[in-house]
């Protein structure tokens, strides 16, 4: 089925011409991003039944910690920790029930699994490892040539753990924030889907702590490919400049194309049962808070997508530094869908994106969802914004082409009620100084 991507302007969801017009319009097949090879089996949480899968899963983590980084290296020692501590919240908060794995009933999604990842490659991907290749030869071809390799790596590992270490710090202090403020944490939770998991007599503190362990071990092991890369991988000075400046071209493209291939491949991670359990559900088990941020990725699918998928990986180290701070912080931030705690969103941001709505229970929007033709963008956020593609500022359309997505849903209006209520509320030990009382359904 085709369909056609047109110009909007004005009201959200509306479609009519004005500023803000998508200037290379083209026509999409459907059946390029909803392609499955096996059965299509739409799911956003994990079950007691998923158990020995998750497990598998684990090992598969535990695996490529220590390929990666080798057995006692702090970064193996935390991630190892993590696992045992996530595997046990799977079983404190879902039970167990043993299952033949569905790797095992359906061996064939995990090839299908793989073709998906190949089929959804850009062509930038391939001239970001290209390059990659390219300058590690001919840094071994010319050896009298001052490249200085060595010091090079050393900068590079600096830069790598460098970066961990400042995102798990603002990681912590919203840790921090959220255990000062958990009665709130608990109060909104309750007045969404969330209510499900969310209960009066739920441990608030280790579904907290869970959310946060859950961000760390993405973070640990979507990094993984970036060590690899710096550890096995021949950098050089006489480079450096070519090199940054054809890195921010290629990124440049890759950002137009990103929305397209984040679709795909995120509609992937909620339709076929394997992708969800073993790629994209650690992203949707914990509470909808900036804890869990690491570039919208759950455990293994963080490390698949940045070696079958990202280009940045293969960047010099001086900008896949720069691109992984500025990604995994921001992507932090906007995922804090927990009103009145520490990084507050502003509500102008949150009214022209959409992912909260999937993060509070729907499936939909797959893509970044994002609307600058909404009323409340501003020109401050106009003019931050301004380098953006337009194939990022307006990807809402690509959802609203591909699946009819409505703009104005009830459970968006339920989140911008949630937020008006609790934003600039008054805190004191965590507790609101008022009881309003449950934001009724809206229909």
């Amino acid at each position: 089925m085709e369909l056609t991507l047109h110009k909007s302007r004005g009201a959200p969801g509306a479609e009519t011409s004005g500023k803000g017009v998508v200037r290379n319009m083209h026509t999409i097949d459907q059946s390029e991003f909803h392609k499955l090879y096996g059965p299509r089996k739409p799911r956003a949480v994990y079950y007691k039944k998923d158990f020995c899968d998750y497990l598998l899963m684990i090992m598969v983590c535990v695996g490529i910690i220590i390929l990666s980084y080798g057995l006692v290296s702090p970064m193996s020692i935390a991630g190892l920790a993590l696992c045992a501590f996530t595997l046990s919240m799977f079983v404190a908060r879902h039970g167990v029930e043993f299952r033949l794995p569905v790797v095992l009933v359906r061996p064939q999604e995990l090839f299908y699994l793989f073709v998906y990842k190949l089929q959804n490659l850009k062509p930038v991907y391939f001239v970001a490892l290209g390059m990659l290749l390219l300058e590690n030869f001919l840094t071994v071809a010319t050896p009298n040539l001052p490249h200085y390799a060595e010091a090079l790596r050393k900068t590079a590992l600096y830069l790598f753990y460098g970066h961990f270490l400042s995102i798990t710090v603002y990681r912590t202090a919203i840790l921090i924030d959220h255990l000062r403020k958990k009665h709130l944490v608990r109060e909104v939770l309750m007045q969404t889907a969330w209510q499900r998991a969310i209960k009066e007599n739920t441990n608030i503190s280790l579904e907290i702590f869970h959310a946060y362990a859950t961000g760390i071990l993405t973070h640990i092991i979507l990094i993984a490919p970036w060590y690899i890369v710096i550890t096995h991988v021949r950098f050089s000075l006489v480079f450096l400049p070519v090199t940054l400046v054809l890195n921010i071209v290629i990124h440049v493209k890759w950002t137009k194309v990103l929305n397209e291939w984040f679709y795909r491949d995120h509609w992937l991670g909620h339709n076929s049962e394997l992708d969800f359990i073993f790629l994209h559900g650690p992203h949707h088990d914990a509470i909808p808070s900036g804890l869990i941020a690491v570039a919208e990725n759950g455990f293994l699918e963080g490390f698949l997508r940045h070696t079958i998928g990202y280009p940045s990986t293969f960047y010099n180290p001086v900008a896949a530094f720069l691109l992984y701070m500025l990604e995994i912080k921001k992507d932090i931030d906007v995922h804090q869908y927990i009103p009145g705690i520490f990084p507050r969103m502003k509500r102008e941001m949150l009214e022209i994106a959409q992912h909260s709505t999937h993060h509070y229970g729907s499936l939909e929007p797959y893509g970044f969802a994002l609307n600058f033709d909404h009323p409340s963008v501003t020109e401050e956020i106009r003019r931050s914004y301004r380098n953006i593609p337009d194939s990022l500022k307006y990807s809402i359309r690509l959802d609203q082409a591909l699946t009819g997505f409505k703009w104005d849903n009830p459970t968006f209006r339920r989140i911008l009620s949630l937020y008006d209520k609790y934003h600039n509320l008054g805190v004191v030990d965590g507790r609101s100084h008022e009881n309003q009382g449950p934001i009724p359904d809206e229909n």
